[in-house]
């Protein structure tokens, strides 16, 4: 894997050397193989049923996550419909080049998880503020004294007097549960991030099965499809991927949508078409707010995640009907030099296609965009003169406007792509969100503004 997973900032993250790019392509390429996960599947499946194991969810929950709160109500619905065995683990969450933007990541999860609770059927009440310190302890003490059976229960009766940063309700717990010292607390705590990294994750609120990852309640689906394939359980889905909602009402331009991307993001080559296609369909006007890629801003990001993150945008992907991949790096020069047109292809009407026919063919087309004929390509699928382009390609007048769109995206709270922020009439925030996963919740606001107009 490149640098680029490894070290912050940097000539050689920034610009890998033109060998370096196509091995971290051919590779990424493999991660997302058609094919390779299901492969990865059946041979966990097949060395279980050889090793007379049962079907075993191990569960990874941070107390002071509110993604882990909402995972937790999730798992004694799981376990009724599925016979799995719950292997639960505390852990801390992510740290180092793993946690860019430490201050930010708490309040986004509470704020998203208050937004998207109700739409699973779990709660998280709005405006909640960060859990004390020493709460947090307590229920690390509690439910490190709990029994794989009753830590459903416990997680969710925890989580919830943490919340609602209820001392007493915890005291009553730790009396019901039991609890253990603070240092056999903390003992737990490192168990369970010794075997996360065992098993090459960072993050909070994760289900391991079968060799793979699910963050949160926003990839069961993927995991209740693969148990429903083994013949573990039947019938709808408990925990679906709400459906985007496009509706037939039309906003007629009173309300926009701020897209904020970045030509890097496997997550933003994802759902960029349908983020388009939903502003077009609902009357929203677009506004494309691109951005530079986290790494080339100097924020570091480990092997692990990357490797990660674009498994999960090719399993993402294929639940939208597009097959991910093959992959060829854009990063550094290619980006900047996509971006120095971006100007004039706006002027064109076309900026918006630029974007689009650059991210499929670095994420969907393999399409080496660092060589002439590459981003020539691009341009031209974007219905644009290559002639033309070559009078103003690689200007720097790009530069303040990504930085003032990424001052902009810190501004309301986040920092990462893809960002949804949708506006009303008056440019007023109604709401926003990050993550390709987040449009649906886009869309049923948008329909809800509608109806009620």
């Amino acid at each position: 894997m490149s640098e680029q997973f490894t070290e912050q900032g940097g000539a050689s993250t920034m610009d890998p050397s033109r060998l370096r790019r196509w091995l971290t392509s051919r590779l990424l390429s493999a991660l997302v193989k058609p094919g390779r996960l299901q492969r990865a599947e059946d041979k966990a499946e097949r060395q279980r049923v050889a090793s007379k194991l049962p079907h075993r969810l191990e569960y990874f929950h941070q107390v002071d996550d509110a993604y882990s709160h909402l995972a937790a109500q999730a798992l004694r619905p799981l376990l009724q419909r599925y016979p799995v065995e719950l292997v639960p683990h505390l852990v801390s969450g992510p740290s180092g080049a793993n946690l860019p933007e430490p201050d930010l990541l708490p309040a986004l999860g509470r704020y998203d998880a208050a937004l998207v609770a109700p739409h699973y059927g779990l709660e998280y009440p709005a405006g909640a503020g960060a859990p004390a310190p020493e709460l947090c302890l307590r229920a690390q003490c509690i439910l490190a004294a709990v029994a794989p059976a009753e830590f459903p229960e416990a997680a969710v009766a925890v989580g919830q007097a943490l919340v609602a940063g209820d001392g007493a309700a915890l005291e009553a717990l730790g009396a019901q549960y039991g609890s253990v010292a603070p240092a056999r607390a903390q003992q737990a705590v490192v168990a369970g991030i010794a075997r996360r990294k065992a098993l090459q994750h960072y993050s909070g609120a994760m289900f391991h099965y079968g060799g793979q990852w699910y963050w949160g309640v926003d990839r069961l689906y993927h995991l209740e499809r693969r148990w429903q394939s083994l013949g573990l359980g039947q019938g709808d889905l408990l925990f679906p991927r709400p459906a985007l909602e496009a509706g037939s009402y039309q906003a007629n331009g009173s309300l926009t949508l701020e897209f904020y991307a970045s030509l890097r993001s496997p997550y933003t080559a994802v759902i960029f078409d349908e983020a388009v296609a939903l502003a077009e369909h609902s009357g929203v006007r677009l506004a494309l707010r691109p951005v530079l890629p986290m790494v080339m801003r100097g924020v570091p990001a480990t092997r692990e995640k990357g490797m990660y993150i674009f498994a999960d945008a090719a399993r993402e992907a294929r639940a939208l009907g597009r097959e991910f991949g093959p992959v060829y790096d854009p990063i550094g020069e290619p980006v900047r030099r996509c971006y120095s047109l971006y100007h004039w292809a706006q002027e064109q009407g076309r900026g918006v296609a630029l974007c689009s026919e650059f991210l499929r063919a670095a994420f969907f087309q393999g399409i080496d965009t660092s060589r002439e004929r590459g981003l020539r390509q691009v341009v031209e699928c974007a219905g644009l003169s290559w002639s033309e382009a070559q009078a103003v390609i690689d200007n720097r007048d790009w530069e303040p406007m990504l930085e003032s769109n990424r001052q902009a995206m810190y501004g309301f709270g986040s920092w990462g792509v893809p960002t949804f922020r949708l506006l009303d009439a008056r440019g007023n925030t109604v709401v926003w969100a990050w993550g390709q996963d987040r449009l649906w919740l886009i869309s049923r606001v948008i329909q809800r503004l509608l109806v009620e107009a």
